[in-house]
């Protein structure tokens, strides 16, 4: 680890750098301005090694290159750079916007990095805005996750789909609010199983008058907000009323009513009204690799958390970052992982105005995302009394989130090694082990589709997964198919390595070969791999195919090589044939789906009507509604295309035409 006291670099300072570093480059890190910016650091593939930002870009870029980082992690990297790019921008909170949306975008090997994960998912109620629709003039709970409308209200968001699920579960119970999608709604003649068992009050069949329906919309969102006691005040001063004018059969229900919502109040232990909306996170470092658990609580209830898993920590472990004043520092590896996250995370995800945090997070950045989302963000580092407890439970699950990702880890790595010593595979590197295998799926020859997934680094890499059409031979040939893909999967990459042969330099971006290459079948399969291998002049020990033993039970597949090698059984037991297994199902699994998608949009989707000059999507969901979708329109004759709404006799020609 560097230094923590570095020292402040002179701007006149001379470079030392070592003589790798092309003149150009220090020349360009000599009359970088004193001005906040952001930096890129490439190394000769061209590859992003770094991206950092600089209340002074002079004096942070000048601090790589005024000594020697002997073998720190640091000097590892500064021993790579040849380019260096760089952006200027107006203000501290522009560069640290900035930084990070690089990051995400670029994959700096030396920065810390969140994956994008999926969008939060909110609870949605739809609004009450009377209109010709009986359905939208009653409010509806419903799971939503996607872009927000005004016209709705949204609560959330929620760290998992389960959370939303448990409060329209609550909705339903407290406040019997309808869930009913509004087809059905504006269709019933009698109230459903949900009235039944008291987890709706059966508006669709007025069950409930608009106005105490709307009251229990109401007071839903206030519990949702945060006031449940507000809430249980004005059930209980309703309930009063009710009984003094002798309406006891409206008094029970809401007594019934303030039951459930003061059970649920009584279960809710990690509650507390003076905090409505905060994000607890804690950070747990150990064995090279990081997690991240979020918690969340909003309006007053804690609603779960969820925990992520950053990339490149360890080589991001050592690299200066900027403290409050922009002094370059390396603060600990906990701190640097935090701010990665709260940086990254809140650029596209609401932040509350409250964090709880395990480490210390830079004033700047926080000032920078108030800035962004027009709210003051304060963080919390050492919290008392409930936000503690907060705290500590976060702390704790981190922990267990990130032993079961090591023991995961520890587990695939047995297996990769398994691999390599069964196969007696020449790798120095574990990890830098390469698998991809491919599939062929169909339906009687229809739709056929080829896949093409990959396994490195001890993990599958659904990033580098790849689907291929199958196109220009017999339905149903698989051995055919299997040929189609591996010539354009590796026609060109071996054209580029024997160009690279010739010339003794590897172009940019050409990819290398796997070290295995797995296809699902047998002796039939392995020699049409044999067979394009042969003709692209690539080594045919690579080609490993999977045939299924006796019965096709899971366990007793044995390995064909196509070198001339004779068969291998490994064992049901085997680590070596569970990691197979694993990748040769997964190539499985994605050929399928895919296969599956390809044949639903050639028997049922619309696209094809859309093809049509003259169909556009209101023409098309005529004539999905009227024939009840792409078969029936195909059915149908030019006269009875010509009688929906919009067709002309023309037009009803050209669809016919088109679809036969």
């Amino acid at each position: 680890m560097p230094d923590s006291n570095l020292p402040e670099p002179s701007v006149s300072a001379e470079l030392a750098s070592p003589p790798m570093h092309p003149d150009q480059l220090l020349s360009d890190v000599a009359s970088l301005p004193a001005l906040p910016g952001v930096y890129r650091y490439f190394d000769a593939e061209g590859t992003v090694l770094y991206v950092g930002k600089a209340i002074n870009l002079k004096k942070r870029v000048s601090s790589y290159f005024q000594k020697n980082h002997g073998g720190t992690r640091i000097g590892h990297m500064v021993s790579k750079i040849v380019r260096l790019e760089t952006t200027v921008v107006r203000s501290e909170a522009e560069a640290l916007l900035l930084e990070n949306n690089l990051i995400k975008t670029l994959n700096p090997r030396y920065n810390i990095l969140f994956r994008d994960d999926k969008s939060y998912p909110y609870l949605k109620i739809t609004g009450v805005i009377p209109s010709s629709n009986p359905g939208s003039s009653i409010s509806r709970v419903s799971y939503y996750r996607g872009a927000v409308e005004k016209k709705h209200h949204y609560f959330g968001p929620y760290p998992s789909a389960w959370a939303v699920k448990e409060a329209i579960l609550l909705m339903q119970k407290v406040f019997r609010l309808r869930t009913c999608e509004d087809p059905m709604f504006n269709n019933r003649t009698r109230p459903c199983l949900l009235y039944q068992i008291k987890r709706c009050s059966a508006p669709c069949v007025g069950h409930i008058s608009p106005s105490d329906y709307a009251q229990d919309v109401a007071n839903a969102e206030r519990f949702l907000r945060g006031d449940a006691r507000q809430v249980m005040d004005a059930l209980e001063a309703r309930m009063m009323a009710h009984a003094e004018r002798l309406e006891f059969e409206q008094a029970a229900e809401l007594r019934n009513q303030v039951a459930a919502l003061s059970n649920v109040l009584h279960q809710q232990s990690v509650d507390n009204v003076s905090d409505r909306d905060v994000d607890i996170l804690a950070v747990k470092v150990q064995g090279g690799r990081a997690c991240v658990n979020l918690a969340m609580v909003r309006g007053g209830r804690h609603l779960g958390d969820r925990p992520y898993f950053p990339v490149h920590v360890e080589d991001a472990a050592g690299v200066y970052t900027e403290d409050d004043e922009g002094a370059a520092v390396a603060p600990s590896i906990e701190a640097q992982v935090l701010e990665a996250f709260v940086a990254q995370h809140y650029l596209n995800v609401p932040i509350p105005p409250s964090l709880v945090v395990s480490e210390p997070v830079n004033k700047n950045l926080l000032k920078a995302l108030s800035i962004q989302c027009g709210v003051k963000v304060t963080a919390v580092h050492q919290p008392r009394e409930q936000r503690r407890q907060w705290l500590e439970m976060a702390q704790t699950n981190a922990s267990l989130q990130l032993a079961r990702l090591l023991s995961e880890e520890g587990s695939q790595q047995a297996r990769t090694r398994a691999l390599v010593d069964a196969l007696d595979l020449a790798l120095d590197n574990l990890d830098e082990l390469r698998v991809e295998c491919f599939d062929i799926s169909h339906t009687a020859g229809e739709a056929t589709q080829a896949s093409c997934v990959v396994f490195h680094h001890h993990k599958m890499q659904n990033a580098e997964y790849r689907r291929y059409s199958i196109d220009g031979i017999t339905p149903g040939d698989d051995y055919a198919a299997m040929r189609q893909v591996l010539l354009r999967r590796y026609g060109k990459l071996s054209e580029a390595l024997a160009d690279a042969k010739k010339t003794g330099q590897t172009p940019a971006g050409t990819g290398r070969l796997p070290d295995l290459v797995l296809v699902d079948g047998g002796k039939g399969q392995v020699s049409m791999a044999r067979e394009v291998f042969e003709r692209l002049g690539l080594d045919l020990s690579l080609i490993v195919g999977v045939e299924k033993g006796e019965g096709r039970k899971v366990g007793l597949e044995e390995l064909v090589f196509a070198d001339g090698r004779e068969k291998v059984y490994l064992g049901k037991d085997s680590a070596a044939l569970m990691l197979v297994a694993q990748i040769r199902d997964e190539a499985h699994r994605f050929a399928i789906t895919g296969m599956r998608a390809k044949r639903a949009k050639v028997r049922v989707d619309g696209g094809k009507l859309e093809e049509i000059p003259g169909i556009g999507p209101k023409r098309r969901a005529k004539l999905l509604q009227r024939f009840g979708g792409v078969r029936g329109v195909g059915l149908a004759g030019v006269e009875d295309i010509a009688t929906v709404e919009g067709i002309s006799r023309e037009l009803a020609e050209e669809i016919y035409r088109a679809l036969h």
